[in-house]
């Protein structure tokens, strides 16, 4: 439903992409710069390390699907059918399989005998001929993808990574063939008659990227575990409740409103209700609560959940796309395919970054010719200086982190819905929180009903308020119509039932004009409580409202005071301090009056000056504004869907949307789900953004520090081709290991 009413309000249509071939930064660019070409394309997000592309267009459907899959082709990259990272990963493309690796090791490790055996005083050089014939087809046939993909870059007036290798190791290999030919024809002497070759330059180099490819593809796999382990959750199949009978179908097949059998120790296989039998479930999976939560008739399910030792069936509730588990999943892949605001600085070097190595290259070759070096030496520093430089690292040092940190916080209950909202959370100075099913339980009681002079029988005055708040499903109301079934009472019919947001609600009472108002409500109406009552309530910290009666006139009467207490959460105080303690002010936003809000305050340990009290449902997204008037960061946290606009107009949104009862309006505007009611995840969410954005930033200082160190070494001819490659396959291998050291991370 949430996603209907956002199509509704959007027209926008959002297509993904996976596209092989991609290498580094360069290829993100290219690859974004060839879709915004296409005609209605609003928006692309291109991701290195997922391989994917999200794409934003004015209209979809099939031709525009293939128009996008067209330009990525003509860009010289292979679009292939939507798929999860997850997927992807864990397919490890065969050509980054390790099997050409193993090739290359085997075909490289003879060419390397001469530089082995120099520190034992050994001759261990090969024949021109065996070089030729050990390093040709690491040349040319494993590093085939590197001409296909560099012609395609060149082509286009672009360069990336893959040109780069390409002419790197072209350029070693041609000087090798030329020297043999030099010293075949008698035009140089060298050792034996014979220079050194650099076969094994060539080879190497090439060996190394794409050991480097392959270890990427093993981190890639680690850092997509949380989807993949998401995914695992769903059963393959599911016990139908029939007239005959039990019957086992797959899990495609059921549908909303069948009945299925949850047998013990299986997965609930799909979003149902309990219809008969008891149990206790593991949720830990889908909302990182470590403790099994018990569950009976009427209870939710989410499928996925582990079921305990008892037998239920189950009413299905949700299925596919639609289910709490698919949404998280979707919600995860989301956060992994978009791009943090920090990549816009890399996208930006990346747009002239291979341009400038080869100028750096070209430099360096004629920077050493004028130096008097022979053609031989200023090739080779040349050939370094493209090998080193390959910008694989700048482009995985942000997405990498940024799918590690997801995953983590999925882990833990925490949906981050954009890369966005992590890269942001970690600069939060204010915490506002709603009151009312955020830090409190959100189940108030009926703790007072006290009628006013001539104001009737308080059981009768009880009838007629349950009968009011029959139809609504808000906190207080089912707080009365508890209070009512309690003491076995019967409400009274009700017609033209009204409710007034923000301020009560009315309707004819066996056809006589009655409300229960808030004090607001009261103010404007004229018909204010008695004061003596209001404040001996009040310094309870109970919410007030009142059961009004319309005289003929259309004047309104007090009739009774109706008083409320909900409890705060047990973590609630201790979550406080812990914000706290990080130097972060807390605000309560409330509808309830000043004083109720600000006992609740004091038991929490919020200060009375950050109470923002009798707050209408429209007017909180105002309070969170002025709250970032000062130049402050403002995180907002609610759970109701009244709280949407201001999760939405708070920098980060975080919205408490325990599993099977969260509230799928607030999950939209927020860009932080917490997937159960522990006040703790809020810390814990700061911190783990934290966490990421320095990941992130340790990645892109290392990335850059290998060029900006390596560039200038290997034209000064302080680093050989060979070295230079190894640098480069680990400045990527690094790159992802600093990022899932994040999976380490506990609170």
């Amino acid at each position: 439903m949430d996603n209907l009413l956002h199509n509704l309000h959007d027209p926008m249509s959002t297509l993904d992409l996976s596209v092989g071939g991609m290498t580094c930064a360069s290829c993100v660019m290219r690859v974004e710069r060839a879709l915004k070409n296409v005609p209605g394309v609003q928006d692309v997000s291109v991701n290195l390390a997922t391989e994917s592309a999200r794409v934003v267009t004015a209209a979809g459907g099939e031709d525009m699907n293939a128009r996008l899959r067209r330009a990525v082709r003509a860009a010289g990259y292979e679009p292939r059918a939507a798929s999860s990272a997850a997927d992807d990963a864990a397919a490890l493309s065969p050509w980054y399989g390790f099997g050409p690796v193993g090739v290359g090791l085997l075909l490289s490790i003879p060419l390397l005998a001469p530089m082995l055996g120099q520190p034992f005083g050994q001759d261990w050089m090969l024949a021109p001929w065996l070089q030729l014939l050990l390093a040709a087809p690491v040349q040319f046939w494993l590093g085939a993808r590197f001409y296909r993909a560099g012609w395609h870059a060149a082509r286009a007036g672009t360069g990336n990574m893959d040109l780069l290798v390409a002419l790197g190791t072209s350029a070693a290999f041609g000087l090798s063939l030329w020297l043999w030919w030099r010293a075949a024809t008698g035009d140089h002497a060298g050792h034996g008659g014979m220079p050194h070759l650099y076969f094994e330059a060539s080879a190497v180099v090439i060996t190394l990227v794409l050991l480097g490819k392959w270890l990427e593809a093993r981190a890639k796999r680690q850092a997509t575990s949380a989807i993949r382990a998401l995914q695992q959750l769903r059963p393959e199949t599911a016990h139908l409740v029939g007239p005959r009978g039990e019957s086992d179908v797959p899990l495609a097949e059921v549908m909303v409103g069948d009945r299925l059998a949850v047998r013990p120790g299986e997965r609930v296989p799909a979003d149902a209700r309990v219809i008969e039998g008891q149990s206790e479930v593991d949720e830990s999976m889908l909302t990182g609560e470590p403790l099994p939560v018990p569950k009976g008739p009427g209870d939710a399910l989410t499928g996925g959940a582990v079921n305990g030792d008892g037998r239920m069936v189950v009413e299905v509730s949700a299925v596919g796309a639609e289910s709490v588990l698919a949404r998280i999943i979707r919600l995860v892949e989301d956060a992994q395919a978009a791009k943090a605001p920090i990549q816009r600085l890399v996208d930006q070097v990346a747009a002239v970054f291979v341009p400038v190595v080869l100028a750096i290259a070209l430099a360096t070759l004629a920077g050493w010719l004028l130096a008097g070096a022979g053609i031989e030496l200023a090739m080779i520093h040349a050939v370094a200086v493209l090998v080193i430089a390959c910008p694989c690292a700048l482009g995985l040092a942000t997405p990498v982190a940024v799918m590690a940190g997801t995953g983590v916080a999925a882990r833990r209950g925490i949906l981050i819905k954009d890369a966005r909202a992590l890269e942001l959370a970690h600069r939060v100075g204010t915490v506002a929180f709603d009151k009312t099913g955020t830090l409190t339980l959100g189940r108030p009681v009926l703790t007072a009903l006290v009628p006013v002079a001539g104001g009737g029988d308080e059981a009768a005055l009880l009838a007629i308020a349950a009968s009011l708040q029959g139809g609504s499903e808000h906190p207080l109301a089912r707080a009365v119509m508890a209070a009512a079934a309690q003491r076995g009472l019967q409400p009274p019919p009700l017609s033209a039932m009204q409710a007034m947001p923000g301020r009560g609600v009315r309707g004819l009472v066996d056809g006589e004009p009655w409300a229960i108002a808030s004090l607001r409500w009261c103010a404007e109406l004229g018909a204010m409580p008695d004061a003596a009552q209001l404040e001996r309530l009040h310094a309870q910290g109970a919410t007030v409202s009142a059961l009004l009666r319309f005289d003929a006139a259309g004047a309104a009467r007090v009739q009774a005071l109706l008083a409320f207490a909900d409890e705060p959460k047990p973590e609630a105080a201790q979550a406080i301090r812990t914000l706290h303690a990080r130097g972060l002010r807390v605000v309560m936003i409330s509808g309830d009056n000043l004083r109720a809000a600000q006992a609740m305050a004091a038991r929490l340990g919020i200060a009375a000056e950050d109470v923002r009290a009798e707050v209408l449902p429209a007017d909180k997204a105002a309070q969170v504004s002025a709250l970032k008037k000062n130049g402050q960061v403002v995180a907002m946290i609610g759970d109701g869907a009244n709280d949407a606009p201001a999760l939405a107009a708070a920098d980060v949104g975080i919205a408490m949307a325990p599993a099977g009862g969260g509230t799928d309006v607030a999950m939209e505007a927020a860009g932080i789900t917490l997937m159960r009611g522990d006040l703790a995840l809020v810390a814990e969410a700061l911190e783990l953004s934290a966490r990421t954005v320095a990941k992130i930033r340790q990645n892109l200082f290392w990335a850059f520090a290998y060029n900006v160190a390596g560039i200038p070494l290997a034209a000064f001819g302080l680093l050989s081709p060979v070295v230079a490659g190894a640098a480069m396959a680990l400045s990527s291998v690094s790159v992802m290991a600093n990022a899932l050291l994040l999976r380490r991370w506990k609170p």
